[in-house]
Order: C-alpha cells, then structure tokens, then sequence
C-alpha cells in the first residue's frame, strides 16, 4: 500500500512500488483524466504535477512520487492559471479529438505558473514533450497567449 497525496487529498493506493503513477491514478484511485498514450515518455498525454513540476506519470514509479503532492487534471482548475488555461482552451475550440488534451493543459499551466508573459519560443519550449495527433499546436498556441492575457 502506498500513500499518495493527490489533488490535495490521501490516498493509499494498493499497487507495487515499480507500478507507473499512470496506473495508480487511473486503476487504482479512478482518476482517468490523465491518459495513456504511448507509455515510453514521448507524448506527454500523461503529464501531471508533481510538486508543482510536468511530470510523465507513464515513466514515474509510484513508490517515488510518496509524499509528493499531485496534481492531476481532475484539480487543475481548481487554481487561477488552470482556469484561464481552460478557458481559453474552450474559448479558441482547441480541442479536436481531445485524447491529448490533459496533458497539453497540465503542461500548459505549468508554464504560466512559472512564466506569466511567454514568446512563442517559450511556449514551443515548454509544450515540445506533448505531442498532438490531430496536430492542433497552432490553437493550443493561441491558447496559452489568450490565458496569459487573462491573467496580465
């Protein structure tokens, strides 16, 4: 049993220590907004926080996020940058199949958290480990100009 702080609340989850936080969330504790794309760290649709920081929970063992505050997709919008992320993501319909999404917005507000003003090449920067099948970047650029806007 390991005990996992996620979205501000205890959880013990009931898996090995070497389970990927990935399955924990998702099989363990029911949070199936973080997905599973590739499982090899390269899409980033399983991005999360861990203590603040994008993390790719398909390659992070559980055992090493105990203790850690986590934050999943289910909380982000819980906080002011998380809104403004998602509401500029609904504003500029950057959605098309949306199964990338979750990560996009998790990497996305830990930019802004981190960069209120971001240029372009920032933003190309931060979001480069989240890959999108439908290829929407321009709109998911779009968005994180309009949410920075919205929290100047």
């Amino acid at each position: 049993m390991i005990q996992l702080t996620v979205n501000g609340k205890p959880h013990k989850a009931d898996v090995e220590p070497d389970t990927p936080l990935l399955w924990a969330l998702r099989d363990s504790l029911l949070l199936t907004g973080t997905k599973y794309g590739c499982g090899s760290g390269f899409c980033g649709a399983c991005t999360v926080h861990v203590n603040g920081q994008p993390t790719l929970a398909c390659l992070t063992p559980v055992s090493s996020v105990a203790g850690k505050k986590i934050t999943t997709i289910e909380a982000v919008d819980g906080t002011r940058v998380g809104k403004a992320v998602q509401e500029a993501w609904r504003k500029l319909d950057v959605v098309q199949c949306g199964y990338c999404q979750s990560g996009q917005i998790m990497s996305a507000v830990s930019l802004l958290s981190a960069n209120k003003k971001p240029t372009d090449a920032d933003i190309d920067a931060a979001m480069s480990g989240n890959l999108c099948r439908c290829a929407t970047y321009v709109r998911i650029r779009a968005a994180i100009h309009e949410a920075a806007r919205a929290l100047a």
